[in-house]
């Protein structure tokens, strides 16, 4: 992960080449672990759980479901809470500091734990920004819903709210 992308790399004076470095083959263990991801029936078990819950990373207006541009319904996941992944970065497009990131995301989670907290977007990719900036905060143990919206929506026994 590169905090701040490529503007931040270039923009910090780092060294940059179009050259191509050597390539060594190497192995790589993968070592899964589905403990840190949860399925739509886990989610679907756990709508009522005030501990915890789901955490929407998508844009306000798709939350509420007044934009809905990319999956066939809107709306949110019931009781799910909305914190937009943009939210996470300062105005150079870097994380903000820990401190104020775990300011902010504690406002919007209340008392619930952290470690009961399931991510997600409309198809779990921004989901993990909103779960990265949680670990960089110290707010440790949540985990990803990666079917997230898209999943959600395509069974219409789910309930959804707007």
């Amino acid at each position: 992960m590169l905090d701040g992308g490529w503007q931040a790399w270039t923009g910090g004076g780092h060294p940059v080449t179009d050259e191509k470095p050597p390539v060594r083959p190497n192995t790589y263990t993968l070592r899964p672990r589905p403990d840190l991801a949860v399925d739509a029936a886990f989610v679907a078990a756990h709508l009522e759980d005030t501990d915890g819950g789901v955490l929407d990373a998508r844009s306000e207006d798709r939350f509420r479901g007044d934009n809905e541009t990319l999956d066939p319904v809107a709306g949110h996941i019931p009781g799910a809470l909305n914190r937009f992944f943009r939210s996470n970065l300062d105005g150079s497009g870097c994380f903000k500091p820990p401190d104020t990131l775990r300011q902010e995301i504690a406002a919007v989670l209340g008392a619930r734990d952290p470690r009961a907290v399931v991510h997600q977007c409309g198809s779990g990719v921004t989901a993990c920004h909103n779960l990265l900036a949680m670990e960089h905060a110290g707010l440790t143990g949540s985990k990803l819903y990666p079917g997230s919206w898209s999943e959600w929506v395509s069974d219409p026994s789910r309930p959804v709210s707007r």
